[in-house]
């Protein structure tokens, strides 16, 4: 197995771009529309108050996540996608570490997400990883199907 890379990248970086328009593309296949409305700006995503990441294996860019700040502790986990080609091979827990020891280094001391519950992969792998569910916020905490997550840092 290949090791995986993780770069830290500007959000609007172009390799950034390209992995952010594809994890929309499989949510819209799932959930419909554009895949998700939430307000964005790439500047939440600057350290110290967010970061960005993508995964290379063998020098391909094969997945992403990111945090931005969601209180003056806590970090919200955005964008998370692996490609896939490279599913299976522990690119998602890779960059799920990696944001989460990133917003640990920024001083936070929680991480949330929100998720869709057609998303069973995901929703595993965070359930895994320590996660826990708590009360819907953001975007789309009204709309059904909504469950959202976080875990202490």
């Amino acid at each position: 197995m290949s090791e995986i890379e993780i770069r830290l990248v500007r959000f609007d970086a172009p390799v950034a771009q390209q992995l952010i328009r594809d994890a929309l593309a499989e949510l819209g296949a799932r959930y419909g529309g554009t895949g998700d409305d939430t307000p964005v700006a790439a500047t939440e995503f600057e350290p110290p108050d967010g970061a960005f990441l993508v995964a290379y294996l063998a020098g391909e860019p094969v997945g992403c996540g990111g945090w931005r700040s969601h209180g003056a502790d806590t970090a919200e986990l955005k964008r998370m996608y692996t490609a896939p080609a490279a599913r299976g091979r522990g690119v998602a827990r890779t960059v799920l570490a990696a944001v989460e020891r990133s917003a640990r280094e920024q001083g936070r001391k929680r991480i949330v997400l929100e998720c869709g519950d057609k998303q069973p992969e995901a929703i595993a792998m965070y359930t895994a990883a320590g996660y826990e569910r708590i009360p819907n916020f953001g975007f789309y905490k009204d709309e059904e199907g909504c469950v959202s997550f976080g875990r202490t840092l």
